[in-house]
């Protein structure tokens, strides 16, 4: 609790810096909820307090909940989008609309008040639309109580009771949630099984249930010595049938929880002090990879510390559950039945995702490329360090979807609303490749180094709040000195491609060679052009974009720097103080870490235009 009570100190202070600076603010709510779950039909009931903060300067005359369960109805969006997509997710596929009424999921609130006058309210699918009593005022606080119910369905897709591997819960998107408000009004879009945004606030749940189960969960175990399971080194007997389950979870934006009876409960403390739980199925298929799984997440979590920032809160768990690998505030839920490079890969994004998205929470609905491309990115370069594959490029992959996507005519904007893809697997290489590259990319945009600061700046500056992509690139500005709207504009609001050439390299005068370069892709790119020298000399020449404004620090012990290219025109001469005749190579970025769509013209060898002109 000390991590997060110093980070919290913080956030108060940034919280008014930003506000006096640039009008930034973000609501604020405490949710108290108890929770009665019975395991043999799969339904509960439960109450809810919300305390619910207007920090924003608008009078509020409306709330909205979201409602997931209720995507698990046949006839929900959900059911109809995946049956209507070309390219389905498969988990889901028309499952949903074959569900019988026992296996369906539901939330239903019966009763709700404001200030304990009595509300109206209408269900409308996934969002439960709320008419207050008397509005919220700047600056004012509201009480909301509320009973509801709800049935886990049948497991689908993240949420869902016996799951392929034979979790019994996985309690995700499971609760009454308040939507949140912020300077662009309310997002209160409908769970079509993509992703979320969620107000910042304190969470108080008890949890009731069989007394064989045992609960992974958001938050911290305030009555280990009363459960046992592995919280508590003492005996314990369960007086009665059933236990209650007391965590509480300070400073997230979601509380998930999964439950099983044959959950084996490991315990590990980090070197930072973070205390590491493990939840997983007794298989004796998968003990070995879940034992070793333990000490790479150690690892993982040092490498996200010092390349990020510090994790904040004093415990992480890893749960086997849901239905593929999912990022919830203090917690994952992942499958387990994985060779063991893939448990740590998806151990790997997840935990990258503590940062990225419950510490730096973007709306994943309209910026789902920085939550997932950020965590793919970093993740990337965690596993290649705790894996000790050390790639020269460990992005390669992500590169090589993007490039794909770009070719492929199907590509859209990443502006588009996470729901509002055309297909699948376009969302898919958009938010995690395209969304990784825009990263990588920029590192070599402005250096590694101002990169890699850019990232340490952001996590001090807009962790606990809710940054937009155009509070990244500002960040990236203030580090670098670079002018960079130009980059966000043209790879996230546009489907501009990069696409540069050697057009033509010819004997100038004076012993001189010309290269004449070519911009193809309506994107512009500063450029690094390596030329490699007979005699074994290596040069990297670097040629400065004017929309810029700014160069580029040496990475090169041979560095030279060229003339601006403004973006406009089409081509540009780049002269070489060497006669042709000494020129064994030239080739537009070495290190591929420009994501040009088509590289078969970035590299001249003296070999191959020899044996071009003989074929003349």
């Amino acid at each position: 609790m000390k991590k997060l009570l110093v980070c919290l100190a913080l956030v108060a202070t940034s919280l008014v810096s930003a506000q006096n600076n640039s009008g930034y603010w973000q609501q604020h709510v405490d949710y108290k909820m108890e929770v009665d779950m019975n395991v043999e039909n799969f339904q509960y009931t439960g109450s809810q307090e919300l305390v619910y903060t207007n920090n924003s300067p608008d009078t509020l005359d409306r709330v909205f909940y979201h409602l997931y369960f209720n995507a698990f109805q046949p006839g929900s969006e959900m059911d109809v989008r995946s049956r209507t997509i070309n390219d389905p997710d498969r988990r889901v596929g028309d499952r949903i609309s074959k569900l019988s009424e026992e296996e369906q999921g539901y939330l239903r609130v019966s009763s709700l008040d404001q200030n304990g006058n009595n509300l109206s309210f209408e269900e409308v699918g996934t969002v439960l639309e709320v008419t207050l009593d008397e509005p919220i005022l700047p600056g004012e606080k509201a009480t909301f109580n509320m009973k509801f119910e709800g049935q886990v369905p049948k497991q689908i897709r993240r949420s869902g009771r016996n799951s392929a591997e034979g979790v019994a819960l996985s309690m995700t998107q499971w609760f009454p949630k308040m939507a949140e408000y912020d300077f662009e009004g309310w997002h209160a879009a409908p769970y079509i099984g993509r992703e979320f945004h969620g107000v910042w606030g304190d969470f108080d749940v008890k949890l009731t249930l069989d007394k064989d189960y045992t609960v992974a969960a958001s938050g911290y175990l305030q009555n280990p010595d009363e459960i046992g399971h592995g919280y508590s080194d003492k005996e314990v007997k369960a007086k009665g049938d059933t236990h209650t389950w007391h965590f509480v979870a300070p400073k997230v934006h979601d509380f998930t929880w999964a439950a099983d009876p044959e959950y084996i409960h490991d315990k590990r403390t980090a070197a930072d002090g973070t205390v590491l739980h493990f939840f997983y199925k007794d298989n004796d298929e998968i003990k070995e990879n879940w034992k070793n799984l333990q000490d790479k997440t150690e690892g993982l979590l040092a490498f996200f510390n010092e390349n990020i920032g510090p994790y904040p809160w004093d415990q992480y768990t890893v749960a086997q559950g849901g239905d593929g690998g999912m990022e919830y505030a203090m917690i994952t839920l992942i499958t387990g039945e994985r060779s063991f490079g893939s448990l740590v890969g998806v151990t790997s994004h997840e935990l990258a995702h503590a940062w990225f998205q419950h510490l730096m929470a973007t709306n994943e609905s309209k910026h789902e490329w920085m939550d997932e491309g950020f965590t793919s990115y970093i993740s990337s370069a965690a596993m290649n360090q705790v894996m000790e594959t050390y790639a020269e490029n460990p992005f390669t992959g992500s590169y090589r979807s993007y490039i794909q996507l770009a070719n492929s005519g199907v590509e859209q904007p990443q502006t588009t609303q996470a729901d509002r893809y055309n297909l699948n697997a376009a969302y898919g290489a958009s938010a995690y490749s395209k969304g990784a590259v825009f990263l990588a990319q920029l590192g070599y945009v402005i250096g590694k180094d101002n990169l890699d600061n850019t990232i340490k700046r952001y996590y001090d500056e807009w962790k606990f709040k809710h940054p937009t992509p155009n509070d990244f690139i500002r960040i990236a500005e203030k580090v670098s000195g670079a002018e960079l709207d130009w980059y966000l504009n043209d790879w996230t609001r546009t489907t501009n491609t990069i696409d540069y050439g050697i057009k033509e390299v010819t004997e100038g005068g004076d012993n001189s060679t010309t290269v004449t370069l070519e911009r193809k892709g309506l994107m512009p790119m500063p450029l690094d052009v390596t030329v490699r020298y007979n005699n074994g000399e290596e040069e990297m020449i670097y040629i400065p974009l004017q929309l810029m404004r700014w160069e580029k620090p040496a990475d090169h012990e041979n560095w030279t720097v060229a003339d601006d290219w403004a973006w406009a025109y089409p081509t540009y001469k780049l002269n070489i103080e060497k006669p042709l005749s000494e020129i064994e190579s030239i080739e537009i970025d070495e290190s591929q870490l420009m994501a040009d769509v088509n590289r078969d013209d970035n590299l001249y060898t003296a070999e191959e235009a020899s044996t071009a002109e003989e074929e003349e």
